[in-house]
């Protein structure tokens, strides 16, 4: 009831705006000495009600009744401008021709300007009230800088000012626009650079800044995920328009900085086609598909439209959720689930014979380092047999291609599980020399957020109060998120030739103590104040730093700058198969028995860390 009443008052009032406007401009000019009709001519009447007529129906059809003119902006004013302009201009002209006379210009310009005042006073007025005395936040609200006075930070601070919901006051912007730096937006400054962002943050006691940047480069927000490393405050961001669209949210969805956003690399550059050509319409095979590895590869496969997909995994469990997560994004893909072993040969040889498969990624794998050195006969048995039953099978069973998803650990290995997976490369090495199945290797470092990795494990502890375990001070390794390395294995895949061991670009190596203090002070703590960190000592098998190459591999480019092949190793396929058979034969050894064997086969590795 309320809304239809306030909507009869504005329709009204702007009724009234067109005569008191008009009024107004002959009483304007006749005080000039420039009287056009006296205010009781029939002709003054006709002219008003045909201005009235014109001025409400553009306002109407604008809907300016039905807008909440405390959030009003430029579409607004543009709009009650036309209105004017119209309901002036129409009648103006009409008067003018019918008379055979131009009627002075004063009365049209009198007659809009009036009209924009007075029907937009009101509605200004409301808008001022309601920003002076409408919410207003509390006392304690968490003093908030907002990074990027453009239109994501304004629209962000927009919503804190106008919400007594949200407990976080905005304090003013940082923008490297020197334009804006020294303004104002929203009433609230803009201080200076991001190199001001300690300096401004220490002077206002600020407790949370939010980087408002969705769409510049990740090497940017790095780069200012750095600075505001610096100070006290938690530091919240507005992700990348990618990752709103990924997300099916438009929204400014704001979200506290992972370590993701450390990284600081751009998106890859995706070849659709050359994808598209070896995935879409194929029967392709994801094994260990309930992995984070294998999860992620079923997710960016298939948009490609394979033919089939099939998710293959030991554990029911996984296997289930990444099936109905699937059947939910692509109802439409023809999926078929199996659960098995690698390592059961008879059963992978069904899953072939039955699905005949094309494409192969071959992400099942036992990967935990200090898990595999105590049993190192279950690292061989995934690990090598598991790998040797796969890929023999894509070659009896004529697959086009066979990626397997390899690690840096294989390169001068020190740990029972670096060493299999550099066999299984080998292997499939070995095996695409008198093979129509292509057989490749790709090989990259420690993924973002996978099953067992640190980063989980650092935020568990966080989350726990502390402490955080590091192993050594000067522990190096390379980092990936797990979407962008599955991206570059399905991109490696199109440029399989047969033999290639392709090396992912991993960007610069991080230091584990310095992701440890990043994640530390990204979740609102001190490192070794609020929240203590300890080093545990290196654990059995793990080395200081990791390679991507063995020193008999050359690193030729391809058409990706992501993207890097490792020269095939001339390998005798029966030497090797040999020298497996014995593997075979002393897995129910001592691990000093397997240890050796492995260390026959693969002369670079090494159990001292």
């Amino acid at each position: 009831m309320f809304g239809t009443l306030r909507m009869k008052l504005f329709v009204a009032w702007d009724l009234a705006a067109v005569l008191l406007s008009l009024y107004g401009a002959q009483k304007l000019m006749a005080s000039t000495g420039m009287t056009v009709w006296k205010a009781g001519d029939w002709q003054w009447l006709l002219y008003a009600a045909v201005s009235a007529l014109i001025g409400g129906w553009c306002m109407v059809g604008l809907r300016l009744h039905r807008r909440i003119w405390q959030y009003a902006g430029i579409e607004e004013a543009v709009s009650l401008i036309k209105a004017a302009v119209a309901a002036a201009a129409v009648p103006y002209v009409l008067f003018s021709l019918a008379e055979g006379r131009a009627l002075p210009v004063l009365l049209l310009t009198h007659h809009a300007l009036g009209m924009v005042a007075v029907a937009a006073g009101p509605r200004l007025a409301w808008r001022a009230f309601c920003h002076k005395f409408g919410a207003r936040k509390p006392a304690n609200g968490r003093k908030t800088l907002i990074i990027g006075a453009g239109n994501c930070g304004t629209l962000i601070a927009r919503d804190m000012l106008q919400n007594d919901g949200m407990l976080m006051t905005p304090v003013g912007f940082i923008d490297d626009d020197p334009y804006k730096q020294g303004m104002h937006v929203l009433g609230l400054p803009v201080f200076g650079g991001r190199r001001d962002i300690p300096c401004v943050s220490e002077s206002r006691h600020i407790d949370d800044i939010i980087i408002a940047m969705p769409s510049v480069s990740k090497t940017q927000i790095s780069e200012i995920v750095h600075i505001c490393k610096k100070t006290k405050a938690k530091l919240k961001i507005v992700p990348d328009l990618q990752e709103m669209i990924d997300n099916r949210s438009g929204a400014f969805r704001v979200r506290d900085v992972q370590v993701e956003d450390l990284l600081g690399r751009d998106p890859i550059r995706t070849d659709l086609e050359h994808i598209a050509g070896y995935v879409s319409s194929k029967v392709v095979l994801v094994t260990g598909a309930g992995g984070s590895i294998g999860s992620e590869l079923c997710r960016q496969i298939a948009p490609f439209a394979p033919d089939r997909l099939l998710l293959l995994g030991h554990g029911e469990n996984s296997i289930y959720s990444i099936e109905m997560e699937m059947r939910a994004l692509f109802p439409s893909l023809p999926i078929e689930t199996v659960i098995a072993d690698v390592q059961d040969r008879e059963r992978i040889e069904e899953v072939f014979q039955a699905y005949r498969p094309e494409v192969i990624f071959h992400a099942a794998a036992h990967k935990h380092v200090p898990l595999m050195e105590r049993n190192p006969a279950e690292a061989i048995k995934n690990n090598v047999l598991g790998t040797k039953n796969v890929s023999e099978c894509a070659d009896i069973y004529g697959a086009e291609r066979f990626v397997l998803i390899s690690t840096d650990k294989a390169v001068n290995p020190t740990s029972v599980m670096g060493t299999t997976k550099r066999i299984a490369e080998m292997f499939i090495q070995s095996l695409d020399k008198h093979s129509k199945t292509k057989f490749v290797a790709v090989r990259f470092g420690n993924v973002l957020g996978s099953r067992g990795s640190v980063i989980p494990r650092f935020k568990d502890q966080i989350a726990k109060g502390g402490p955080v375990t590091v192993t050594h001070p000067e522990m190096v390794r390379y980092f990936m998120t797990i979407p962008e390395a599955v991206q570059l294995v399905i991109q490696a895949g199109a440029f399989a030739k047969g033999g290639e061991v392709f090396i992912l670009d991993m960007g610069k190596p991080v230091k584990i103590y310095d992701l440890a203090v990043d994640l530390i002070r990204l979740s609102g703590y001190e490192p070794n104040v609020d929240i203590d960190i300890r080093f545990s000592g290196i654990r059995e098998g793990e080395k200081l730093y990791e390679e991507l190459l063995t020193s008999e591999e050359g690193l030729t480019s391809t058409m990706h700058d992501r993207i890097f092949i490792g020269k095939p190793v001339q390998l005798n396929r029966t030497e090797l198969e040999f020298e497996i058979r014995k593997l075979e034969q002393v897995i129910a050894h001592e691990p000093e028995a397997i240890r050796a064997v492995l260390k026959h086969l693969v002369p670079t590795y090494s159990n001292v860390s």
